[in-house]
């Protein structure tokens, strides 16, 4: 996919850091005009962090060379944007409802927009985005499980959209941990135009850390580290996602309480009568329709209980989004949501 690319990022010469220089063990770092007095911090993190992505091997399968590390997700969805979008000329196509950060990453980057919104079922017009496209569409993004619907984008749709598209195709699978169905990144080796990004800040409880994962054919990776800076992802982060990938055992546990708790606000919401519905979600979130839903959302603030208002948002009119707590915290949001049921003012 470098034919692709913008015609400079094709002829960049990336930096060199004096780390990525040295290949070997040594005793004596005189290089790269470091402090020599340890603290633990005072050399340069590893540019490519190869304990973490072998640790990620380890648990996903998928190879180091198949993996770019950045500062979350985010950082990998803004190098897509300065790799393949020339600024005032190309642009992005998204599907709304969807992650906010596609729009932000372009405009700061200066490039278009095209939107092509989902269908009522929160699924691609396929046949409407392929009209859209042009030779100047660089990069399809494609959120899966879907934020703020919840809900998975069918796989047959996806790689349909793989194989026709003539650009990029993102897969942002943040949410793919909560979801039953496998993970995009199956189709990296079968499709050269695939990218499927993915992060520690959800299922794995690191959102602290910012560490966002992308894999891709090993030209794609390719890229993303000639463009990347020389170290994007700190020490403290590296050790801290090696210690966290050490806790599988919580890891899956937490998770399944996280499914739990879901199901059961999935049963127990619709019994207000100012819920009008709640979509179904793979992700660790509900989209939930209710009456008066700036009313409630300015009552559960009051309360102490923040949610996110999705009232505003294309075809999440009327909704709020509720993220899944821990049991308790579950409770009382359904404790005040009750109040609510007494309190709201009549339609």
């Amino acid at each position: 996919m470098i034919q692709l690319a913008r015609k400079n990022i094709q002829s960049l010469k990336p930096y060199s850091s004096a780390r990525h220089e040295f290949e070997g063990k040594a005793d004596i770092f005189l290089d790269a005009n470091e402090n020599p007095f340890n603290n633990g911090m005072n050399r340069y993190p590893d540019p490519f962090q190869e304990k973490v992505k072998a640790r990620i091997e380890e648990v996903k399968g998928i190879s180091p060379k198949n993996t770019f590390l950045g500062n979350g997700s985010d950082e990998a969805i803004d190098l897509l944007l300065r790799i393949y979008c020339e600024p005032g000329q190309d642009h992005i196509i998204t599907l709304p409802p969807t992650y906010g950060m596609y729009q932000v990453s372009a405009d700061i980057n200066n490039v278009a927009v095209k939107k092509v919104n989902l269908t009522k079922d929160f699924q691609p017009d396929t046949k409407a985005i392929l009209k859209a496209a042009t030779s100047r569409s660089k990069i399809l993004f494609i959120c899966s499980p879907n934020n703020p619907t919840g809900n998975c984008i069918k796989r047959e749709l996806i790689e349909a959209l793989i194989q026709q598209f003539k650009g990029i195709v993102v897969i942002d699978e943040a949410y793919i941990d909560f979801a039953s169905d496998e993970s995009a990144t199956a189709f990296i080796g079968k499709y050269p135009n695939v990218v499927v990004l993915q992060t520690f800040s959800k299922a794995w409880a690191m959102a602290g850390i910012r560490l966002g994962m992308a894999f891709a054919s090993e030209e794609i990776i390719g890229l993303f580290n000639k463009v990347k800076p020389p170290y994007n992802v700190n020490t403290i982060t590296q050790k801290a996602a090696l210690v966290g990938m050490r806790g599988i055992d919580d890891f899956k546990k937490n998770l399944t309480k996280i499914i739990e708790e879901r199901k059961q606000l999935e049963e127990l919401l619709p019994e207000f009568s100012y819920v009008q519905k709640v979509y179904p979600s793979d992700a660790n979130f509900l989209l939930v329709k209710v009456d008066q839903p700036n009313e409630l959302y300015d009552f559960l603030v009051r309360k102490k209980i923040v949610v996110r208002n999705r009232s505003t948002v294309t075809l999440c009119e009327g909704c709020l989004r509720f993220t899944i707590g821990k049991p308790k915290e579950n409770q009382l949001l359904l404790k005040a949501l009750k109040k609510w049921a007494k309190k709201r003012i009549p339609n």
